[in-house]
């Protein structure tokens, strides 16, 4: 399932990056969810030109401080994303907010021109106004506002748990196998503040992920964390249907999201092993008596599919047929012989970029150059020696799911 290493020029450890994936024979049908591809997309799509190097050969030097390491080798990452990332790993706290029925999770305001005076950063009128009217284009400083307001204009964070530090690694590989749903996530140690709890600054890294204000929430205070309701058994049958290609995407069984969609979200899920979202009752996988799915009697329901909904499927409210993804900690050491299937079920096809990636073997460097990004991150998981086992899981994965996919014969889609 490894696509071969091809020698070019002087070296013989560089493969060509995203090998085309060879297509069906029908032609399959584009949808085209943007009116303008953003420039890093384009980049990263450019896979002709584009070379993965060994990475046990690339240069991660040690000597760079910056806590956000900006490099033109990692195109996949936008001027929006490094930005972002920027605010949440060095944003000063000025405010918090607790989350309704999420008690291990803060949010918290971030002052973003604590990080752009110690950077001294100097911008242009011109690139100033191109990002003030870039949609949640961070603000340049933060007038007297409440929480709210912050929030509003897209200066807030959620801080998470210390032991969901894969949501970090998460956020990368989005990027990476070139999906763009995932929001912007850094690892990242806090001061003694006078706004955060101590536990927030006892010197532990923990995620921070940042809030987007675009993103649709029901009313219902018990299942906010959903744009749209949605049980197991409509979820297959709109599958089954291809909202917005064979199906109009507002008419029942379709809830407004893009057919390819799905795709996406379950080759990422996969992936990482996300369970929270198309199986929180822990159906598709032999759980440990410890799991939550467990004590709180949700795999009890398993024999009956009625009884099973999704969560966690959140959509913006300007693109609501798009997906945003959202807790994607998964599950970093679950063994090849206890995968969840279920989170592939009813999908009948993935998208070509991803898998052209999985094929290809450049997943390992590209993954690794990403993550170099994150200081933080990298230097407490041991850079490259620590980061490579985790990796490599990712890439086991990645061939089991190509496996099923030529086994089934499922379709690849090419996303434009």
């Amino acid at each position: 399932m490894k696509g071969a290493t091809k020698h070019l020029g002087e070296s013989d450890r560089v493969c060509k990056e995203q090998q085309a994936v060879k297509r069906p024979g029908r032609v399959l049908k584009e949808q085209r969810h943007m009116s303008k591809e953003p420039k890093h997309e384009a980049a990263v799509r450019n896979e002709g030109k584009a070379v993965c190097h060994d990475s046990r050969r690339q240069d991660f030097p040690d000597g760079d401080l910056r806590k956000i390491r900006r490099r033109p080798d990692t195109p996949w990452l936008g001027d929006d994303d490094l930005e972002k990332m920027e605010l949440l790993a060095s944003g000063e706290v000025v405010s918090k907010a607790r989350v309704p029925a999420h008690g291990q999770v803060l949010q918290a305001a971030l002052d973003p021109s604590s990080f752009q005076k110690q950077n001294g950063a100097k911008t242009s009128s011109r690139e100033l106004n191109k990002r003030q009217t870039t949609q949640h284009a961070l603000p340049r400083r933060v007038a007297p506002e409440n929480h709210s307001e912050r929030c509003r204009r897209g200066s807030c964070s959620l801080l998470k748990r210390p032991d969901d530090w894969y949501e970090v690694l998460a956020f990368h590989l989005d990027r990476v196998l070139g999906l763009n749903r995932a929001l912007p996530a850094v690892l990242r140690t806090f001061p003694q503040s006078d706004v955060l709890p101590y536990r927030y600054t006892d010197g532990a890294p923990r995620p921070v992920v940042w809030w987007d204000p675009n993103i649709q929430h029901l009313d219902d205070r018990d299942n906010d964390q959903n744009s749209v309701p949605l049980s197991w058994l409509q979820y297959q049958e709109l599958l089954r249907v291809h909202c917005g290609k064979g199906a109009e995407l507002t008419s029942a069984p379709c809830v407004g999201v893009n057919h390819s969609e799905w795709g996406r979200l379950a080759l990422f899920d996969f992936l990482l092993q996300v369970n929270d979202r198309l199986d929180r009752c822990c159906c598709g996988f032999r759980p440990d008596p410890e799991e939550s799915c467990v004590e709180n009697l949700l795999h009890a329901k398993c024999h009956n599919d009625r009884e099973l909904a999704l969560v966690h499927i959140l959509v913006r409210k300007t693109d609501p047929s798009r997906m945003v993804f959202i807790d994607n900690a998964g599950r970093p050491h679950q063994p090849a012989d206890n995968l969840n299937f279920r989170l592939v079920e009813g999908i009948d096809e993935f998208p070509e970029q991803a898998a052209s990636l999985l094929r290809s073997g450049c997943l390992e460097g590209r993954l690794l150059r990403s993550l170099y990004s994150d200081r933080e991150f990298w230097e407490g998981q041991g850079g490259a020696p620590g980061l490579r086992p985790l990796v490599r899981t990712l890439e086991q994965r990645g061939r089991i799911l190509l496996q099923h996919i030529r086994d089934q014969r499922l379709r690849l889609n090419r996303d434009l």
